[in-house]
């Protein structure tokens, strides 16, 4: 097969190179030019209001509503929030005893976390 026949619309001259006619387009091979990386624009900062005052009130109010709801429809549970754990603490309780059934978290790690929150201070006795 010979380059002319290879190439629609070219002819080989006397020396064997291909020519075009003229006004063709060329077939030059160029160098891929690198389009510049897309620009990302990161987003403005969003501010969070954080008032861990006003949220343990939300919650006491929140558990105190569940405590009223829960009296008002007969129901043996409770909620409490626990300073030590930082997290409320729900009781089942039975409607004729009294006696508490159910406690999540149980009774045991509460008191775990209540006496390691004693012992705080005597664990690790900073010299300086």
């Amino acid at each position: 097969m010979n380059v002319s026949s290879a190439i629609p619309g070219t002819s080989p001259d006397m020396a064997g190179a291909v020519t075009r006619p003229p006004g063709a387009p060329s077939l030059e091979l160029r160098p891929a030019v690198a389009e510049p990386a897309p620009r990302v624009q990161t987003p403005p900062p969003t501010r969070v209001d954080y008032d861990p005052v006003k949220l343990r009130e939300n919650l006491r109010s929140a558990i105190d509503h569940l405590n009223k709801q829960m009296a008002s429809h007969g129901r043996s549970l409770g909620f409490s929030f626990d300073e030590v754990l930082r997290a409320p603490v729900v009781t089942v309780r039975s409607t004729e005893t009294g006696e508490v059934i159910r406690q999540i978290p149980s009774e045991a790690v509460v008191r775990v976390a209540h006496t390691l929150d004693a012992l705080k201070g005597l664990l690790h006795d900073a010299v300086t």
